[in-house]
């Protein structure tokens, strides 16, 4: 929008100078929210455009605080104009770690996502937070047959298909309710944490922070809808982290016996609700680009699906959805 874009300027030349400003953009965004990158007098920053009627960056600041006062590398932030919808952050780099994963280096970065997790879950204030409760986790699952089945594929569910996903729902969200409560950040996977100078990994997107279930962005990191990894090693990690959330207080060695149930079907309540937003960004917001990340997506629904009972009936239903929408990971 060219009208911001000229306000971001005017701001930034107030608080930087009256130097020459160069905009590169940052980064796409699934929200209203922008971002520029820009360098004045050898120095780089991030530009945040988020429209006040649309995004509240007074929450961005203060949860942004907050991880840093922890130790976590969330962004520093420079200036703030939120009238305007305005933020100057510390720019944390390119290094995102969708690009730096790879077989031989994801255990040194998951480690370090991991021990930031811990943090987040052991150390951060929930006073204050929205609460992940049932209505909702529900809004989150109703995205699936209202954006994919119903607005991208063209077909709504059945009566038989209804009953079938409202039975579905009753167990993903007693499973989800059933775990303790920690911070959840929401979307901690490999678009939204970066691989920087120590302390690492740098943490963003963190504003819709919510109290919620604690294996939560646990698997938003390891079945991550833009990454897929062999079983073994996911379920490897995740014990990992469950010794780790122990050790913490997070969690204690009598959860050892639901953990990994609490693990997958908090897995397939996340990507079925994903999937619903990757059809919406499409139909709704005219932004294509995270179709292709669905048939990785609801992969890893049918292949978690098939191994409890109660929930193969829904596995089945996204199979017979077709390979181009439902392909296993």
């Amino acid at each position: 929008m060219p009208h911001r874009r000229a306000l971001l300027e005017r701001w930034l030349h107030s608080e930087l100078g009256a130097g020459p400003l160069a905009l590169e953009p940052a980064s796409g965004d699934a929200s209203f929210r922008r971002y520029w990158r820009l360098q004045c007098a050898g120095r780089r920053y991030v530009a945040m455009d988020a429209p006040p009627d649309k995004e509240d960056t007074a929450r961005f600041t203060r949860l942004g605080r907050t991880l840093r006062a922890f130790g976590l590398h969330a962004p520093e932030i420079f200036a703030e104009q939120p009238e305007q919808g305005f933020l100057l952050l510390e720019d944390l780099g390119t290094r995102l770690y969708l690009e730096e994963l790879s077989a031989d280096r994801a255990d040194r970065l998951y480690g370090d996502a991991l021990g930031a997790l811990a943090v987040m879950q052991a150390c951060l204030p929930t006073a204050g937070l929205p609460v992940y409760d049932a209505d909702f986790l529900r809004r989150e699952l109703e995205l699936f047959p209202e954006w994919l089945l119903a607005q991208q594929l063209d077909r709504p569910p059945t009566t038989a298909q209804r009953a079938l996903l409202d039975q579905a729902w009753e167990v993903l969200i007693a499973n989800a309710l059933a775990q303790p409560r920690v911070w959840v950040h929401r979307d901690f996977h490999s678009r939204n944490l970066l691989h920087t100078a120590s302390p690492s990994p740098g943490i963003l997107d963190f504003q819709d922070a919510v109290l919620g279930p604690v294996t939560y962005d646990l698997v938003s990191l390891l079945r991550d809808c833009y990454i897929a990894w062999p079983r073994d090693r996911v379920e490897d990690w995740a014990w990992g982290y469950f010794q780790l959330a122990v050790q913490a207080g997070i969690l204690r060695p009598a959860h050892e016996a639901s953990f990994l149930r609490w693990f997958d079907l908090m897995g397939i309540q996340r990507h079925l609700k994903a999937a619903g937003i990757f059809a919406r960004l499409h139909r709704r917001d005219g932004k294509p680009g995270y179709l292709g990340d669905i048939p990785r997506t609801l992969g890893h629904v049918i292949e978690v699906a098939a191994r409890y009972p109660e929930l193969q009936t829904l596995g089945d239903l996204i199979e017979s959805l077709g390979p181009a929408v439902a392909r296993r990971p």
